[in-house]
């Protein structure tokens, strides 16, 4: 074992573990993710042989039939990378920098192969036997090795199991609401909210067409459906029945700069202005427009009872939703009915602002924002979804309805009941002067600010929520 050789496992360390901590847990949350049981369970096995191998290379030389043990394990490890790479391909579209990262790990890997095997052989010559080799510091690390990734490997055998039992209802039962075969235009089709609306219009056999702009997530998507990248691709005969607008740029993945305030209003303003001149050059009218917005409207009240009829005040948020609102009123004086769907916190396990609370909790550093007094509206994910069919089958329904379950909880109670829910602790304060300091107008809003919205129209009208209390939310979907 030369110098070289452990400098390239040393190197293969590091990009294992940035690869393990950066994608699969922070970027990507393998964990939270039940699509991904097959992939977590390769992870695990070979995570336990990377333990076995630095076990043995940092303290032991083993000779004759147990180097040919050696040699084996190491091609085990290849076919199960090669099925991860398969895995991984059907299952999900990797970033750009995690497929740079495995292909560095195979380089490597390959040139450390190069040179550990004429070792092994070597061993293998010689008679059966276990020989000490501790190499002071080296063997200190390769044993430190061996701990972390037998620790990440029952890690994804356990987040694997618990995938196991985390079920969702079928898509297309969220929309059953909705008359028989609409035709439904739907932009963000491949976001979280959007996502599972296609999945479920597609499933019920309704006539789907998606706005799309990245194509990989477009093939993530499931059939049928029809794609479109720009509206003007659509006909002015093109039969629509319904439009649901939830594009835009996510609010909530980095600090409210002057230039990601702009793209924030430009993206949901040019596109619901686009939404609106579709309307007009079609021959045959949607009967609805449900225009995405969010509760940020009524801007930052503290502890008053927020519905339908409360007034606003004045933040970001509500120029945001203003603005966003008053772009779809033109497609009321064209005779549609529209309906400017203010959406709170939407709780799901493959998106939302809820996905970058889970590691943290998991692993016991959860707990509440500043005084956690701050109000939480919330909507669990498919509630949403079957809400938007609800709100598109009844046609009294117009104008804007609080997307929001009806018992809202403070962010102390949030935060108790997903540590309660993880088996978990969540005492780990975060001050709000902290926050305030280094998010700004964003963690005044989003984070320490908060809305008591309750949902009266929605009541009103006949909804039904699934789940109306926050431990029920987190039931079904943890």
């Amino acid at each position: 074992m030369t110098s070289l050789l452990w400098t390239l496992i040393a190197i293969q360390v590091v990009m294992g573990v940035f690869d393990t901590f950066y994608h699969h847990e922070l970027t990507e949350r393998l964990a939270w993710r039940p699509s991904q049981r097959y992939e977590l369970r390769l992870h695990a096995l070979r995570n336990m042989l990377y333990a076995l191998l630095f076990l043995v290379l940092g303290w032991l030389e083993v000779h004759g039939i147990l180097a040919m043990l050696i040699i084996a394990v190491l091609a085990a490890e290849i076919i199960i990378t090669l099925m991860d790479f398969v895995e991984e391909d059907v299952s999900r579209k990797l970033p750009a920098s995690e497929r740079i990262n495995h292909t560095l790990l195979a380089i490597n890997y390959g040139a450390i192969l190069v040179l550990l095997l004429p070792v092994l052989i070597d061993w293998a010559a010689q008679p059966t036997g276990i020989k000490p080799a501790y190499t002071g510091w080296l063997s200190l690390i390769a044993a430190a090795a061996a701990v972390g990734a037998a620790l990440c490997g029952l890690r994804d055998f356990t987040a694997a199991k618990r995938l196991s039992r985390m079920t969702s209802a079928p898509a297309a039962s969220l929309v059953e609401k909705l008359p028989a075969r609409q035709t439904v235009l739907v932009t963000g089709a491949t976001g979280f909210i959007g996502s599972r609306l296609v999945a479920g219009l597609s499933g019920a056999g309704h006539q789907v067409i998606a706005l799309v702009r990245n194509a990989a997530k477009a093939e993530m998507l499931p059939p049928p459906v029809t794609l479109i990248t720009r509206l003007d691709q659509l006909p002015s005969d093109a039969r629509i029945d319904a439009i649901v607008n939830l594009a835009g740029e996510p609010i909530g993945n980095g600090l409210w700069t002057e230039a990601k305030r702009r793209r924030i209003l430009d993206s949901r303003i040019n596109m619901t202005r686009d939404v609106v001149g579709l309307i007009g050059r079609l021959e045959r009218k949607p009967a609805v427009l449900v225009s995405g917005s969010a509760i940020g409207w009524y801007g930052l009240w503290q502890d008053q009872v927020l519905t339908e009829s409360a007034k606003s005040h004045a933040c970001f948020s509500h120029e945001l939703c203003a603005a966003w609102e008053g772009a779809a009123r033109p497609a009321e004086e064209q005779g549609v009915r529209v309906v400017y769907l203010r959406i709170g916190l939407v709780i799901g396990t493959d998106g939302g602002f809820i996905t970058r609370m889970l590691t943290p909790f998991e692993f016991g550093l959860g707990g509440p924002l500043g005084s956690g007094r701050q109000w939480m509206s919330w909507i669990e994910r498919d509630d949403l979804i079957r809400l938007i069919a609800h709100v598109v089958a009844h046609p009294e329904i117009a104008g804007p309805v609080n997307a929001t379950a009806p018992i809202p909880v403070t962010n102390l109670k949030f935060t108790e009941e997903l540590g309660r829910r993880l088996r978990r602790p969540a005492f780990f304060r975060i001050p709000d002067a902290l926050l305030r300091r280094v998010g700004g107008d964003f963690a005044n809003e989003l984070l320490l600010g908060g809305q008591r919205v309750l949902p009266n129209k929605a009541l009103n009208h006949g909804f039904v929520f699934r789940h109306e209390t926050l431990r029920s939310a987190f039931e079904a979907i943890l």
